[in-house]
């Protein structure tokens, strides 16, 4: 696997899911930058075993409703 995508959303209080497409992976932070630190962390302990993906991309979904 070259790559691994991480859906990330927002929450209501401004902090971040992201949840690997394909994988078991799901991590939480407050800002970008921790949920940034917190993807790598996960990724390396998943794949602790074995090789991990060269790239992991982190694609955010917004869900805007315009009345």
């Amino acid at each position: 696997m070259n790559e691994l995508v991480f859906e990330v959303t927002q929450e209501g209080d401004g902090g971040f899911v992201a949840e690997a497409l394909g994988e078991s992976i799901i991590t939480q932070a407050d800002s970008w930058d921790e949920l940034r630190s917190n993807v790598r962390e996960a990724v390396t302990a998943f794949y602790f075993d074995r090789p991990a993906p060269a790239r992991v991309r982190l694609h955010l979904v917004r869900d805007e409703v315009l009345a």
